[in-house]
């Protein structure tokens, strides 16, 4: 009897509603129907391939497969798949009518129909199966004893056409397998545009066959072969990703001009003390590569011949690398200082009848586009690249806000009204390391203006964007997932899918998920935890790191000197991330508590601050050999302080003093120490004020 009630029980299991609450599914699809029961999983599950598609998607299917088999450890026997009809008796069949193109606009879409006997993805392209792939991955289900899908119909398609991630490999330089591996990370949640932003002030990172100078010269020996570059683009096309190179120009220009300093704005010196034939001979300026973050002066020359016979050349080798149709420019943050100490560049202008260094800097970009062009290349640049002369054919990369004196999402509006295709980054910049909250809320169709229909169009779509000064290949994956998850989600998902609390929650399952495709941005953790306590037991030093967050903006990197790119990226700062855990649940038991002070709420509270003032104490145990933890020992000390009184007042129902209390409070909110800050200020405070 006791064996036939667990049987009963678990038989209950697996056929039980699932509700769409208990999905994990991101990014939400636009149309998603449950209806009673379940697809059981079994070893002999395999997969079925017809129509016309891309080879891609043999390749897709074989990957989820494998992916399948990794979470269930069922060892199906069907191994890799390569071409169509392979299995026509197979319970997932895939059916898609011809082959995708990797560009803007193309259908993306998919039907998604799990019956209790069979699976079905249907797609115009291969390229919408491999999205129906990744869904149904996500509504993968188990009991004690074994998986299942829960029977559903999806139909699913992206709202923009353009949703983007942006990694620097100039900063910092990111390896080949770290760019590959978030490759996958953006396909797993949907993304299909990667920039890769190569050149700037701190290196050039392309291998150039015709001007091995840049290199040589530029790059401190990080570059990416042509071959490399090759394997990567066809990389991503296999994932259904697009690759835009970035080369930033003309300012952010010290790497460039480090190899070929003759196209420099820098006004040239004389050298009076030395004459060749009874003349005085001319001194080159001189550059170097850039060792801090931050904007620079070097610039190229807009009235130098040179300077476009070398960057039409740079492009003629470049360009072939990248099949896509878009090339982004860059042309942001040119303080045109070098321009105007120029008398040559100021002649320039005036000969040209150019008002102002807008206006050369757009005469400098109209004359790339006819070089791109011959290369079936569209320009795109930063906004600073939008003037009233700049060609319509340019797409408006929208990145600046109320940080730097514009009101949020202007520049894309602006772009839009004045014609331009655009794509938005402001509010999605992930290297500022604000919390998922503040991106998801962010939307490329703003809710307070009127657009036409046409307008509409022009509005892209947008782009996670991470810079990667404060940011290594042991870091860049915590400082890019999952929070990009979130603002895949926005860039695909209807603009009514808005709870936050939804996010959350399905947030967490992804991001383990996205661990299987050899993502670090949990599991480096743990490396950094133990180079900071010096690899000793770091309980309480991860206990700190889950209530601490990294200095928001660029504030971390005080003038942008503190960091050089060769420092170390390996301290607690590095440790903590954006939505600290420990953080966030914490203040809902705060807020429980506030609503109900019962018993219940008090000790989850309670429990929290004894643990925070165990964390102190061993915290100085652990510093006794471990000089990394000194400078975070501060701000635990005010910690410690602080829980140490609210437990009098929670507690043992003391009043202690209201002054000495806020004192404390305030000191919990110094952002003096280890370049971090306490996550549960807020929640803090609504203690010391309840």
């Amino acid at each position: 009897m006791k064996y036939l009630i667990i049987f009963l029980f678990t038989s209950f299991i697996s056929f039980a509603q699932i509700k769409k609450e208990q999905l994990d599914v991101m990014p939400w699809p636009q149309n998603l129907t449950l209806t009673e029961g379940t697809f059981a999983l079994t070893k002999e599950f395999k997969v079925n391939i017809t129509g016309a598609p891309n080879s891609r998607i043999f390749l897709g299917a074989t990957n989820f497969l494998r992916r399948l088999d990794g979470r269930t450890g069922m060892f199906f026997n069907q191994g890799f798949i390569t071409k169509t009809n392979e299995e026509p008796t197979a319970q997932l069949q895939i059916n898609c009518v011809r082959s995708g193109k990797i560009e803007l606009y193309e259908d993306e879409s998919y039907l998604l129909v799990i019956t209790g006997n069979k699976i079905t993805i249907n797609a115009t392209t291969d390229l919408g199966a491999l999205h129906g792939l990744e869904t149904l991955l996500q509504l993968l289900q188990n009991n004690s004893n074994s998986y299942y899908f829960p029977n559903v119909k999806i139909s699913d398609f992206p709202r923009f056409t353009w949703r983007g991630l942006m990694m620097d490999a100039s900063r910092h330089f990111m390896p080949v397998d770290v760019v590959k591996r978030n490759i996958d990370g953006m396909a797993a949640v949907k993304m299909n545009v990667f920039h890769w932003h190569l050149v700037d002030d701190q290196g050039w990172r392309i291998e150039m066959k015709k001007h091995p100078k840049l290199t040589q010269m530029a790059s401190d020996g990080y570059y990416y072969t042509q071959e490399e570059i090759k394997s990567i683009v066809k990389y991503a096309d296999d994932r259904g990703i697009l690759v835009v190179p970035e080369l930033d120009v003309p300012g952010h220009g010290s790497a460039i001009l480090t190899a070929y300093p003759e196209i420099g704005s820098k006004v040239v010196t004389m050298n009076s003390n030395s004459t060749e034939n009874g003349k005085q001979s001319v001194q080159i300026q001189t550059y170097t590569v850039e060792r801090n973050a931050g904007i620079f002066s070097p610039t190229l020359d807009p009235s130098n011949p040179k300077t476009y016979q070398l960057l039409n050349e740079f492009f003629d080798e470049i360009c072939p690398l990248f099949p896509g149709k878009y090339f982004h420019i860059g042309g942001d943050e040119n303080e045109g200082k070098d321009w105007d100490s120029n008398p040559k560049i100021q002649e320039f202008k005036k000969k040209h009848n150019l008002a102002n260094n807008h206006e050369l800097q757009t005469y400098f970009t109209m004359q790339l586009i006819p070089m791109l062009k011959k290369h079936n290349k569209e320009l795109m640049g930063w906004e600073e690249i939008m003037t009233k002369n700049m060609s319509k054919s340019a797409i408006i990369h929208a990145w600046k806000g109320p940080n730097e004196g514009v009101p949020a999402g202007q520049s894309l509006v602006d772009a839009v009204k004045n014609g331009y295709k655009t794509v938005l980054s402001n509010g999605y910049y992930v290297d500022l390391v604000f919390g998922v909250e503040d991106h998801y809320v962010v939307d490329p169709m703003p809710n307070n203006v009127s657009f036409t229909e046409e307008e509409k169009t022009r509005i892209l779509g947008g782009e996670a964007t991470m810079w990667s000064e404060l940011a290594t290949s042991n870091t860049i994956d915590s400082r890019i997932w999952p929070r990009t998850a979130a603002i895949a989600e926005r860039l695909w998902s209807d603009k009514s899918v808005t709870d936050i609390n939804s996010l959350r929650k399905r947030l967490k399952t992804v991001s383990f998920r996205l661990e299987e495709l050899g993502l670090t941005h949990i599991k480096s953790k743990e490396a950094l935890l133990r180079n900071v306590s010096n690899n000793q037991k770091y309980v309480a030093l991860e206990d700190f790191s889950n209530i601490c967050e990294p200095l928001k903006k660029y504030s971390r990197n005080k003038g942008g000197t503190e960091y050089q790119m060769y420092s170390p990226l390996t301290l607690f700062a590095d440790v903590c991330t954006p939505d600290a855990s420990d953080a966030l649940e914490f203040d809902l038991a705060v807020t429980k508590y506030i609503k109900d002070k019962s018993n219940d709420n008090q000790n989850v509270v309670v429990g929290y601050l004894n643990k925070w003032i165990k964390m102190n104490t061993d915290l100085i145990q652990l510093s006794n050999n471990a000089p990394l933890i000194q400078p975070i020992l501060p701000l635990s000390k005010n910690l410690n302080d602080l829980s140490e009184l609210l437990l009098l007042k929670i507690d043992k129902k003391q009043n202690p003093d209201s002054s000495v209390l806020n004192d404390l409070l305030e000191k919990c909110n110094t952002k003096a120490h280890a370049d971090v800050e306490l996550a549960i200020y807020n929640s803090l405070k609504k203690l010391v004020q309840a």
